[in-house]
């Protein structure tokens, strides 16, 4: 049986906003939050600019969790309790056995690395933190967000760099579908605004000196930010029997590998992974409106992604809306995908497509209809969002209204 997931809550944080209303606010108006980066040591780098959360909001998780976190796990934990109370969950021990957290992260806690690295090969310390372990661990977000919520059902952490979200989501629908849970909070989070981190991307050339422009001509590469957003994820029946509001359903997701490069994507493997994903959503290319693009605004993925999604949609790609919200909150590796389901679930809520930010000119490869800079009102009865990541490991989810 084909079991239908839906989303009962969402929560969110990044350069946007701190909740999620304030960042679908600064999405719909297209202001990109790219800038200067002031939060963080910067040393000999060259490129400065990224999408940084300039304050964090106050947030009631006990001290003493907050002093064995690192960064990517407390904005982790914000983010899923927010979803927690938007969905109106009752959390007590006789059913957080059957909920779970499955968080997706692309580089994991390295603000510890680094301030452990910096202490004994640069200040001559002799040891490093006593948390440092179980604050670096890529499976420390989803360990904390089921402490501070209580959950006791599948618990785990995924990494497959950007399209981590997207794969957490994935994993979380599948936990709900064979019956090992009723309730599942998924998403991703990352916080790779540190030195080590921005000089090893520096090293790619594949970062923007200025911001972010997907699909347009003169972009120069990907801008990097940080963030989390999570979702609560139950089946039809059990939102509809406990009352819940019902915001959106995920219709079905798609998984491929491009076999090929490190680095390098190809056309075959986003391809593969829209078709399979229409296949498990049981929808045809004619019945989606949106697709959030991966759109990171480097030369070459702009153009992969392009051509791929004409691949699967043929003439339907030209009547297709699509933007990257990336213009707006930058790469957030591991986040970005749960950041841009945000965009995806709003836009089926209120008939509204984000733009595409600071787009300045028309690129031949890239000619389908990227809704630059100003937000457009449609009615999306179904939605794509696409991750795209580093391994050529992708996965693609479809949302629709309930």
């Amino acid at each position: 049986m084909h079991k239908r997931v839906v989303i009962t809550g969402i929560g969110g944080l990044c350069g946007l906003g701190t909740n999620v209303p304030a960042i679908w606010d600064e999405m719909r108006t297209g202001r990109s939050a790219i800038g200067p980066i002031v939060n963080s040591e910067l040393h000999d780098l060259k490129i400065r600019v990224g999408c940084e959360i300039r304050t964090l909001p106050e947030h009631g998780i006990d001290r003493k969790q907050v002093v064995s976190m690192d960064r990517f796990s407390l904005l982790a934990t914000i983010a899923a309790r927010e979803a927690a109370q938007q969905a109106g969950l009752s959390l007590h021990a006789a059913n957080t056995y059957r909920m779970g957290a499955i968080v997706g992260v692309g580089v994991c806690g390295w603000e510890a690395i680094e301030e452990s690295y910096r202490a004994i090969l640069l200040e001559g310390k002799n040891r490093t933190g006593i948390f440092t372990v179980p604050k670096v661990m890529p499976g420390a977000a989803a360990g904390h967000v089921s402490m501070n919520l209580g959950l006791r059902g599948p618990v785990f952490g995924i990494t497959s760099a950007c399209s981590s979200s997207n794969h957490a989501i994935a994993s979380a629908v599948d936990q709900i579908r064979l019956g090992r849970a009723d309730v599942m909070l998924a998403g991703g989070t990352d916080a790779p605004l540190v030195w080590g981190i921005l000089k090893g991307w520096e090293a790619l050339r594949v970062l923007a000196p200025d911001t972010c422009r997907p699909f347009s001509a003169d972009r120069q590469g990907l801008v990097l930010g940080e963030g989390a957003g999570m979702v609560v994820l139950e089946t039809f029946e059990h939102a509809m029997a406990r009352g819940a509001t019902i915001l959106a359903e995920i219709a079905g997701a798609g998984l491929s590998g491009d076999a090929s490069d490190i680095v390098a994507p190809t056309i075959e493997g986003p391809e593969a992974a829209m078709r399979f994903c229409l296949v498990d959503a049981r929808l045809n290319p004619e019945d989606i409106d949106y697709i959030n693009a991966h759109g990171t605004g480097t030369k070459a993925n702009d153009q992969i992604e392009t051509a791929a999604i004409k691949r699967v949609f043929g003439d339907h790609a030209h009547r297709l809306s699509i933007s990257s919200t990336k213009s707006m909150h930058a790469h957030c590796l591991g986040a970005s995908g749960a950041l841009e389901l945000i965009a995806c679930v709003m836009a089926i809520r209120e008939g509204i497509v984000p733009p595409t930010a600071n787009f300045r000119e028309t690129d031949a490869d890239c000619d389908l209809d990227i809704t630059p800079n100003v937000a457009r009102e449609r009615k999306v009865r179904a939605a794509i969002s696409n991750g795209f990541a580093f391994g050529g490991t992708n996965a693609v989810l479809a949302f629709k209204a309930v």
